[in-house]
C-alpha cells in the first residue's frame, strides 16, 4: 500500500477536526462539504472496486464500518437549535475527537503494519481469501470516506430534530428552507 491512504486520512482528519471540534454552525456548507470532499478524493485513490469475491466483500465490510464508526463519532456531537444564530449549532470535544484520532491512527498503522510488521500473515491471509491488493486498499478508503458521510448524516439529521424541536411559525431547516409550521 502507498503513501495515498496515508494522506487521505490525514487529509480527513484535518477536515473534520477542524470544522467540527467546539461550537459550529450547522450551515448547508458545512453539510455539503463532506459530500464535495469524498468527491474529489474518490478519483485521486479510488482505483476500481472488486467485481466479485472476497475482495468485494471486504470493501462492502469497510463501507459498513465506516458508516458504523462516523454514527459512533456523530452520536458524540451535541446539536441544538440557537434562536440568536437561527440556526441548529453543534460542539463537538475531546470524546469527539478522540473517536476520529483513534480510527486514523488505526488505518495509518494497520497500512504501515502491512508493509513492515505483518506483511507475510497479511499476504498469505490474502492469498487464502483471493483478495487483492487493491481490494484491500479500496476498503480502507471506502471506510475513510463511508465514515465522513456516516458523521454527516448524523450530523444533518440531529439539526434537523433540533430546529423540529424548537418550533415556532416558521424556523429554518437546516438547509436555511423556510418551514411552515402547520
Amino acid at each position: 500500500m502507498d503513501a495515498s491512504v496515508w494522506i487521505l486520512n490525514l487529509v480527513i482528519l484535518a477536515i473534520v477536526l477542524t470544522a467540527d471540534l467546539g461550537r459550529r454552525k450547522v450551515t448547508p456548507m458545512r453539510l455539503l462539504r463532506p459530500v464535495i470532499a469524498a468527491a474529489v478524493i474518490i478519483p485521486f485513490f479510488f482505483k476500481g472496486a472488486a467485481s466479485s469475491g472476497h475482495g468485494l466483500l471486504l470493501e462492502i465490510a469497510g463501507l459498513v464500518a465506516g458508516v458504523a464508526l462516523g454514527a459512533l463519532a456523530g452520536s458524540l456531537m451535541h446539536v441544538s437549535y440557537d434562536p440568536a444564530a437561527g440556526r441548529a449549532v453543534s460542539w463537538a470535544g475531546v470524546p469527539y475527537a478522540l473517536v476520529w484520532i483513534v480510527v486514523v491512527a488505526g488505518r495509518i498503522y494497520f497500512t504501515y503494519g502491512a508493509s513492515h510488521v505483518f506483511s507475510d500473515q497479511l499476504g498469505s491471509w490474502m492469498v487464502a481469501n483471493q483478495v487483492t491488493v487493491g481490494a484491500l486498499t479500496d476498503s480502507l478508503i471506502f471506510v475513510s470516506i463511508a465514515m465522513l458521510l456516516g458523521r454527516t448524516g448524523i450530523l444533518a439529521a440531529k439539526a434537523r430534530a433540533a430546529t423540529a424541536r424548537a418550533g415556532g411559525l416558521a424556523t429554518p431547516d437546516v438547509l436555511g428552507n423556510e418551514l411552515s409550521a402547520g
